[in-house]
């Protein structure tokens, strides 16, 4: 195990690094990525593609990590923006209303898609990485990526009735 940490760890920090966007997160990814291969190793079944697999076992470990800290940092800001509701007046209820009702949408929207369509979405909208990078760390073909994307946004804008713009980079 010790050779294929020497072997994958650069690697794998870049795939890691570059859906975190953190040093330190993404060094913990790595991390938590090896016990996690050292805990399947015996069910990987062709050891000539272990690059693959380490690196899609990072990306997904990745993936997850963003998703957690989204959810954390989601929960931190609403408790922030319930206590500065408090301390003043809102000028227009009825546009905070919309906008969460909007938000609420698009969050469950977000559940309900497929794994695959929600990995795309977390690299994209998340991570900010374009198609390209996208295909590459799902390991899948680049025209696949840019259609979820066009599903998802299309999907996206006929759930908010075209009252909202959706902007992808």
């Amino acid at each position: 195990m010790k050779e294929l940490c020497g072997q994958y760890e650069k690697r794998m920090f870049h795939i890691a690094y570059r859906i975190t966007r953190d040093h330190y997160t993404a060094q913990d990814v790595v991390q938590e990525s090896f016990v996690k291969a050292y805990m399947k190793l015996d069910t990987l079944q062709d050891h000539e593609k272990i690059g693959s697999w380490l690196a899609a076992i990072t990306t997904r470990t990745a993936i997850d990590v963003v998703r957690k800290e989204r959810l954390t940092k989601e929960r931190t800001e609403s408790i922030d923006d319930w206590e500065k509701s408090n301390l003043r007046m809102k000028q227009n209820v009825e546009d905070e209303v919309a906008a969460h009702i909007i938000e609420e949408k698009i969050s469950r929207f977000i559940d309900s898609i497929s794994t695959d369509q929600q990995n795309v979405y977390q690299l994209k909208m998340k991570a900010g990485l374009k198609e390209k990078e996208i295909a590459a760390l799902l390991q899948l073909n680049q025209n696949t990526v840019k259609t979820k994307i066009y599903r998802l946004r299309k999907q996206l804008k006929q759930l908010l009735n075209n009252n909202e713009i959706i902007e992808w980079s």
